[in-house]
């Protein structure tokens, strides 16, 4: 059988029980299941608010929007941010014409706070952190950095569905999760932002529903012949979530503990089992984080050769990620970030799901350590 990189695991019948609610009631739009997955969601994280979304990269505008708007951002000012990443946090910068400034990663293949303070200049405003394949990183010293120079933070935390660190989940100005079709907690699509501050989560709620001053659950419950009548307050997007997708998260939510606990094992097995081979680099884990684990990620010198070779006997790693300077949307010199750039250029993920088993690792390890 195929080794595969990503296979994502359903509780069906949980899954089924939730949506058929939703069809019963007939309301399968926001509201009702999303609401209970965002009192789920916060119950879960301690985080005090939680918006659910149709994706991550939704989320991510909307942090970037409502920052820039609220704390009084102009076109062009800064954001401090990662090149070794998917598109989407840095799509998001863009949106709202700010400038990505390209900061270099650390070991741990997240940004370096001592490179991420080399880059501020008078106009930036936030940093952008991207905890890579559910790993924290040194995300406490940029923190710390941010606190101290009055920048905003916000945590790209599409893989860190379950991650903790000293104990905790990692809490930023706003943090966004993403429960993408393969993720650790995965849907068809979704996200959630969730913002420290009160009054800019409630705008997050109005500008997800195209600026409208009372979504349609909301009006739902209302009496009186004016219940339709609605302001729109912002100029706003359509990114709100739905109730089939919260309704399959509802029960990924349940298990995640226990999915997750399991993809540690798996990355356990990957370690013991690639030890001993000089010629391949895994990954470290921060001391005293806890992982989600949504990768598990090697660095290699013969990486497009060994993923043909792989390719070959059935096994399907991936790569996370380009070089986001390579798009013809950033302009900035690879000088910038050349720890970055070499990751990219090196970076193999290896199979990392919940279906794999003991002998499926045992299968990648052999190959890796013969072919690599």
């Amino acid at each position: 059988m195929p080794i595969q990189l990503f296979v994502p695991t359903f509780s069906v019948d949980e899954c089924l029980a939730e949506i058929r609610e939703c069809l019963e009631l007939g309301w399968t739009g926001l509201g009702f299941k999303t609401v209970q997955f965002e009192s789920a969601w916060k119950e879960y994280t301690g985080q005090s608010h939680a918006h659910f979304l149709n994706s991550a990269t939704g989320g991510l505008h909307l942090a970037v929007n409502i920052l820039k708007e609220t704390r009084g951002w102009q076109d062009g000012d800064e954001i401090i941010t990662t090149p070794l990443t998917f598109i989407s946090p840095n799509l998001a910068i863009l949106y709202e014409n700010l400038m990505p400034v390209f900061a270099d990663v650390d070991e741990y293949l997240c940004l370096d706070p001592v490179d991420v303070e080399q880059k501020i200049t008078p106009r930036t405003r936030a940093v952008m952190f991207v905890g890579l394949g559910g790993n924290p990183g040194k995300f406490e010293a940029v923190k710390e950095l941010c606190r101290r120079r009055g920048l905003a933070l916000i945590l790209d935390g599409a893989h860190m569905a379950g991650t903790r660190l000293h104990g905790a989940i990692p809490d930023a100005d706003a943090v966004i999760y993403s429960f993408q079709a393969v993720k650790n907690l995965p849907t068809g699509d979704a996200g959630m932002v969730c913002f420290q501050d009160g009054t800019l989560d409630a705008i997050a709620r109005k500008k997800s529903w195209l600026g409208i001053s009372k979504d349609t659950f909301a009006r739902s419950g209302e009496k009186g012949a004016y219940k339709w009548l609605y302001d729109v307050e912002y100029i706003g997007f359509k990114y709100h979530g739905n109730s089939i997708m919260a309704a399959i998260a509802l029960p990924g939510l349940k298990h995640l503990e226990q999915n997750n606990a399991y993809r540690r094992l798996v990355a356990g097995w990957y370690r013991e089992g690639l030890a001993n081979n000089s010629r391949l680099k895994v990954v470290p884990e921060p001391p005293d984080s806890l992982p989600s684990q949504h990768l598990f990620q090697i660095l290699v010198d013969n990486r497009d050769e060994l993923v043909l070779a792989l390719n070959a006997e059935e096994i399907y790693p991936g790569v996370h990620y380009r070089d986001n300077r390579d798009y013809p949307m950033y302009s900035q010199s690879e000088e910038t970030a050349p720890r970055a750039r070499w990751a990219s250029e090196h970076v193999l993920s290896l199979p990392m799901h919940l279906r794999l088993t003991k002998a499926d690792v045992d299968t990648v390890v052999e190959a890796l350590n013969r072919l690599a």
